[in-house]
């Protein structure tokens, strides 16, 4: 029996190494892709004045907020791990370093959600969504996500639920112990309440886009003329037809004032709604992909904390924790991706302002929002 001891402890002795190894590595390049990733986002929003509306306002914060985390929080995860899972540095230093990182997560979780009924907006109520959804509303929807983080992540520097470092974890963050010793129990349960809720949201956006497209089909009906004067339930429909056709005079048809017309190719006519509900869809697309990535990312470690505030016998597995945690700092560095790959207005704004690839960019329309 003493053999089979030492044995298994030679061998984790021989793991110890490869593992703080393979740990510095992974969070070496996870903070280089998230600083640099979200640092280039960032930068293409605040230069490319097409960005200058209300869904990229939130994806810049989002990008800040990860950059806090990535160049603040995470060096020092990196400096604990190198010293063999200790902390080296004062009490205070530990609290504000936990402190930080559980504001980012806190305000990662609230944006996404903001940003989730802004995606319900911007299709169901689009008209709603235009006019009020100014550069200033979005500024106060920020102040206010950062408001609510704050004080979600200040009451433990109090020690209310107590910041410590977690040496399994190799950072300072929650010190998780039984529901009754502390109350990180009621910061993780929000933290999933939040997470529930704009899923939901997003659930109820899927189910009026599929409703939509149950709509009946435009029935014509005829109108009457007299001399090219058409009146009757199909008059407005025949007056625009002939107004494109050249024979109309006077004011634009109510039919038309939602056109969009192209200045190349003055033959072509695009509904406004249409081109503006794809585009909205693509956006609302790209955030849920975010949101999705960001509970499949975080749903591991909070699985974990809430093993550790319900189970009174058996701890977490040392390899399940660990995976966890970095699956956590993984999540910072994943939104520059998502934004490139499926926006493809991003996609085209990053080459042509980030990498100077000149291509011929396509004049933005006039419209009348209808």
């Amino acid at each position: 029996m003493a053999n089979y001891s030492h044995a298994a402890d030679n061998i984790l002795q021989n793991l110890s190494p490869l593992t703080a190894f393979l740990k510095l590595t992974s969070l070496g390049f996870i903070i280089g892709v998230s600083v640099v990733g979200n640092l280039l986002i960032s930068i293409l929003l605040v230069k490319d004045k097409t960005l200058h509306r209300a869904p990229y306002y939130f994806l810049l914060d989002l990008g800040c907020s990860d950059i806090l985390r990535s160049a603040i929080c995470f060096p020092f995860v990196f400096n604990s791990v190198k010293n063999g899972s200790t902390w080296t540095y004062g009490i205070l230093t530990c609290k504000v370093i936990a402190f930080l990182g559980v504001l980012s997560c806190f305000h990662t979780a609230f944006m996404l959600f903001c940003i989730s009924v802004t995606r319900y907006l911007a299709i169901a109520h689009h008209r709603f969504y235009t006019k009020r959804l100014t550069f200033w509303t979005c500024l106060a929807v920020i102040c206010m996500v950062w408001t609510l983080s704050v004080a979600m992540a200040f009451p433990p520097v109090l020690d209310v639920g107590t910041y410590s470092f977690i040496r399994e974890e190799d950072q300072c963050t929650f010190q998780h112990r039984s529901f009754r010793a502390n109350d990180s129990l009621g910061f993780m349960l929000l933290l999933a309440l939040i997470l529930l809720a704009t899923q939901l949201v997003y659930l109820k956006l899927i189910f009026f886009v599929h409703d939509r497209r149950k709509m009946k089909p435009v029935q014509f009906v005829a109108a009457v003329s007299q001399n090219w004067t058409f009146h009757g339930p199909g008059a407005s429909g025949q007056a625009a037809a002939n107004w494109l056709a050249g024979f109309g005079r006077g004011p634009t048809p109510p039919t038309l004032l939602g056109i969009r017309q192209n200045a190349n190719t003055t033959g072509r006519r695009r509904l406004l709604v249409l081109d503006e509900f794809k585009m909205e869809k693509r956006i609302s697309r790209m955030f849920y992909i975010m949101t999705f990535l960001f509970l499949a990312l975080w749903g591991p470690y909070l699985v974990a904390c809430y093993w550790r505030v319900f189970a009174r016998g058996p701890v977490v597995p040392g390899g399940f924790l660990t995976a966890a945690v970095w699956m956590s700092f993984a999540q910072a560095g994943i939104n520059p991706f998502v934004c490139i790959f499926s926006n493809r207005e991003l996609r085209h704004c990053f080459s042509t302002t980030i990498l100077y690839c000149r291509k011929s960019r396509l004049p933005r329309e006039p419209y009348c929002v209808i």
